[in-house]
């Protein structure tokens, strides 16, 4: 795959998500469509969307509850794109969404491998290729960001780090939809700073690709480690997104 046939791919994928077409990512206005469920969606949305907005950095897709579609339209066509995605402008949608009992919850930057700068990152560990078979006894709390317990059938490869037989970091990837597979990692914290979430992830990101999926990446903006890992394992920016959801989930998720 070409970093031309990955970027098409994502927005394939993006467009199924949000019930539209991959070429709207491409063009210089906005566009606002109703949010649908789909089969072919990445399998831990939960849609329809109350509202999700998403830029490909050329224009913003809006997919939204038919009750906002007016609302959502006037509002990224009253600010500049990147604004839209960051305060005081996200006020703005907080106070409308507080009539229906929503609220803010998912704000997340995309990455895609660049074909020409994923490569093998050397390590000071010994790193195994992991299946779906060998997860078993790894799902605890130091290894949360590589595996999800609560869609172990997703969870599909690894590649892992062992100092002495001692496993000391894993990037896992879950099948999130049919093209694309979704990385996570963990380090241990005696190991971090030491190249070993890079070699894994860009280790991950290699065999994923040879197995004709596309690999993807995601880290809140304000993660400056997650994004520095992305960047040095071969990734760059490709999209982001801003999800509403019911006030109910966000506060069991402070909880």
């Amino acid at each position: 795959m070409t970093n031309k046939d990955i970027m098409e791919i994502a927005m394939q994928q993006s467009a199924l998500d949000l019930n539209c077409s991959a070429e709207d990512f491409k063009q210089r206005e906005n566009k606002v469509v109703i949010s649908k469920a789909s089969d072919q969606a990445r399998r831990y949305l939960e849609l329809p969307f109350f509202c999700n907005l998403v830029s490909y950095g050329n224009n913003i897709v809006a997919s939204v509850d038919p009750r906002v579609k007016e609302f959502a339209a006037d509002y990224i066509n009253r600010f500049p794109v990147e604004h839209c995605f960051e305060t005081p402008d996200i006020h703005v949608l907080s106070k409308e969404f507080d009539k229906y009992d929503k609220s803010i919850c998912f704000m997340a930057e995309y990455f895609l491998p660049d074909v020409t700068q994923v490569n093998p990152l050397p390590c000071d560990y010994e790193i195994r290729i992991l299946e779906q078979k060998d997860f078993a006894k790894l799902y605890t709390e130091q290894w949360s960001n590589a595996l999800c317990e609560k869609r172990k059938h997703l969870d599909v490869l690894a590649a892992a780090a062992f100092d002495e037989g001692k496993m000391i970091g894993m990037a896992g990837c879950s099948a999130d939809c049919d093209t694309m597979w979704q990385i996570g990692i963990d380090v241990l914290p005696d190991y971090r700073k030491g190249g070993v979430a890079s070699a894994l992830t860009s280790r991950l990101a290699m065999e994923v690709l040879k197995l004709g999926k596309v690999p993807f990446y995601c880290a809140a903006w304000s993660n400056i480690g997650s994004v520095r890992n992305a960047i040095r394992s071969g990734f760059r920016p490709a999209w982001v997104e801003l999800t509403a959801v019911d006030q109910k989930k966000v506060e069991e998720m402070i909880k």
